[in-house]
């Protein structure tokens, strides 16, 4: 029988990269009751010997060096495997699943009223963002419906050496991005909440929009709502100027350039450095209704319902994948659908995923050299930890 390709084998497994501590803890008023589907009676235990046997192959001219962590299945403990490099307490940096984190405290406050999902981001950032753009909503930015123009004139090759320690603030990727789309002439932008379309500027803006409503900065709050209420230890969102990874950490290259200590200007879309543990215990709570009211966790898990851009490689038959808490939904040729994330950096390709249900949970960071596409080993690594999940 021919199946489709999965969603995840048309992946463009590649961050924007490439396209602060305040006291007291946050914890919403009203949690929701968690609404896990019981899991399928089908599903069986997790085998970890296609999983052994991927990573006993690295390292290798692609990859060279990996994590994979698995977790549920009434395990005590989870199972974890590494190759190359790498410990099982590495720490990396997660690129875009950093989007989930942003998108959760951004529903928070909307769960507090200070920000209305469907209010234009621009009665927030007026200064920000241009009146060709007045009529996008938060939710638009959440979901990835704004039609906000990708990122441009951020750090790449075309730098030169040493580019990956280049860094740009915030404010200027959002502003180059209007001004490279005004400049081009293409004319008005796809009518807002139209269309998906993958787009780290909307992350940037939601978390401009954060500071803006906070008073604080957006690490700030990430730290004040997410990081220590979970007991994070390992999870940070390193300032401008450090460019450095708290050990123990793989040493990455990509070609013959050691990239390991590089600019976190990525930020509240892609700045976040953690670990496979922590990566677990972060959707764990997501999942469980423990970081949002039961309307903003429904929210957490809505895909709209509108196609997905012929020019976005993330979602396949032009159906939108993502969701307004930054996850993506992903059948798996087997079959099973997850939720997570997908994120990449120079040196370090991340993903987070799990069943509905959390019987299943997978972190996985790998490190890749830039020789090819590591695609099929993320594939490889999802199918065989997610087989006979559900």
């Amino acid at each position: 029988m021919h199946r489709h390709p999965s969603a995840l084998r048309r992946l463009t497994v590649v961050g924007v990269a490439l396209a602060a501590i305040t006291a007291g803890a946050y914890a919403p008023a009203a949690m929701a009751t968690p609404t896990i589907p019981p899991r399928a009676a089908a599903a069986g235990p997790f085998d970890p010997a296609p999983v052994r046997a991927l990573l006993a192959r690295l390292p290798d001219p692609v990859v060279a060096g990996a994590l994979v962590r698995v977790a549920g299945d009434g395990r005590a403990r989870p199972w974890t495997g590494t190759a190359g490099q790498v410990s099982p307490d590495a720490h990396f940096r997660i690129g875009s699943v950093t989007k989930i984190f942003t998108s959760t405290v951004v529903l928070q406050l909307a769960a507090e009223h200070r920000i209305a999902v469907d209010a234009p981001v621009r009665r927030y950032l007026p200064d920000l963002v241009p009146a060709a753009y007045s009529t996008v909503t938060v939710r638009q930015l959440l979901d990835h419906t704004s039609g906000l123009p990708a990122p441009a004139g951020i750090p790449g090759p075309a730098d030169g050496p040493g580019w990956w320690r280049k860094g740009v603030s915030p404010q200027d990727v959002v502003r180059r991005a209007f001004a490279a789309a005004g400049s081009t002439g293409a004319g008005q932008p796809p009518k807002p909440g139209s269309v998906q379309q993958y787009n780290g500027v909307n992350t940037f803006v939601l978390g401009l929009l954060v500071e803006k409503v906070t008073g604080r900065t957006y690490g700030e709050e990430l730290t004040r709502r997410l990081i220590r209420p979970l007991g994070l230890r390992g999870t940070s969102l390193p300032s401008p100027d450090d460019l450095s990874v708290p050990p123990p950490h793989a040493r990455v290259y990509v070609g013959t350039d050691e990239v390991t200590e590089q600019s976190p200007w990525a930020w509240a879309e892609g700045g976040v450095i953690s670990t496979a543990a922590d990566l677990d215990r972060f959707l764990t709570a997501l999942f469980r209704g423990r970081l949002l009211p039961p309307a903003q966790q429904r929210l957490a898990f809505t895909v709209p319902d509108v196609p997905s851009a012929r020019t976005n490689t993330n979602c396949i038959n032009h159906i939108s994948c993502f969701s307004a808490g930054g996850l993506m939904r992903v059948t798996l040729d087997s079959g099973v659908t997850v939720w997570g994330k997908t994120g990449s950096l120079p040196g370090w390709t991340n993903g987070l995923f799990a069943t509905r249900d959390l019987a299943r949970r997978v972190a996985y960071s790998l490190n890749p050299t830039g020789t090819a596409s590591e695609r099929p080993y993320v594939m490889a690594v999802l199918d065989a930890a997610f087989k006979n999940a559900g």
